[in-house]
């Protein structure tokens, strides 16, 4: 290679590494002030390449696990960078609040430090809205999350779907009543949250998925489940999907080898993210 081929080389090489860096999704933290629960929480944001202010993009809420933070989709997926990618890949905000050590999404009746549907669906979303060029009606929402977070996602769009026009699960933990999965941990933060599930099984009930399937019927919200079929949770959506198939209401359901781990949550990811897109395509073409 000539002198002159190695020096253009370097300048292209060095423009593709400007261009990258122009294109990439820029992270922000949000401190948002919580009036149900008397706090300050966090949310992290991933605006992607396309946020110029001005034209308005949809919104996805991504839901971390039990006792992760709104930084975990940030940090611990193999891919590093996975949220920034699929933020630019499909042009949407990606809000990922942090939803307490063991929350579950839901607003305690005995804890009212742990009142997360009540910031995540509300307080959230109307900062979130206020704040940046967004979508800012139902079929510009979308909501999913592992674990915990697919728990959460599952049951604030249960219980708001005049919200979301969509939402996902990975891993869900969907039957809280269910105690077979409870390890020590789990089982302390429950007892905070919701009680003696002995004393107080429909409070139990109430707070789960799986019980809420009904709302789904009437509410017109596009559903994606999917869980591993090592995972410890399989069974419990295996029996939401049933029940969804029973009752007739639509939505899309996968098994496939993997665990509760990383590598299947960070892979889920990205076929949640097809499934909105089109999703939100439909939603534009019915105006």
């Amino acid at each position: 290679m000539t002198k002159m081929s190695k020096s253009f080389a370097l300048l292209a090489c060095l423009f593709l590494l400007a261009f990258t860096r122009l294109e990439a999704a820029r992270m922000d933290t949000l401190t948002v002030r919580s009036i149900a629960m008397n706090k300050d929480v966090k949310a992290a944001v991933a605006l992607p390449a396309a946020y110029d202010g001005k034209t308005t993009l949809p919104v996805l809420y991504l839901l971390h696990g039990f006792s992760d933070t709104f930084r975990a989709w940030l940090t611990l997926p193999p891919e590093k960078g996975l949220v920034g990618r699929l933020a630019d890949q499909y042009g949407v905000i990606i809000v990922m609040p942090d939803g307490g050590y063991g929350s579950w999404y839901l607003d305690s009746p005995l804890d009212k430090t742990s009142q997360y549907e009540t910031f995540v669906a509300r307080e959230l979303v109307a900062h979130v809205d206020g704040k940046y060029k967004t979508i800012a009606r139902r079929e510009g929402r979308l909501i999913t999350g592992l674990s915990m977070g697919g728990h959460g996602a599952l049951y604030l769009a249960a219980r708001h779907p005049d919200l979301y026009a969509a939402a996902g699960s990975i891993a869900g933990a969907v039957d809280l009543s269910n105690r077979g999965w409870f390890n020590q941990p789990i089982r302390e933060w429950f007892l905070k949250l919701l009680g003696d599930p002995v004393q107080y099984p429909e409070r139990y009930r109430e707070h789960s998925v799986l019980y809420l399937t009904d709302r789904f019927k009437t509410g017109n919200v596009k559903l994606i489940i999917d869980c591993g079929t090592k995972d410890f949770l399989f069974e419990s959506n295996k029996a939401l999907h049933a029940k969804l198939l029973e009752q007739g209401i639509p939505h899309d359901y996968t098994e496939r080898p993997g665990q509760h781990n990383w590598a299947y949550f960070s892979n889920s990811l990205d076929y949640h993210l097809v499934f909105f897109r089109k999703v939100l395509a439909e939603g534009q073409a019915s105006k």
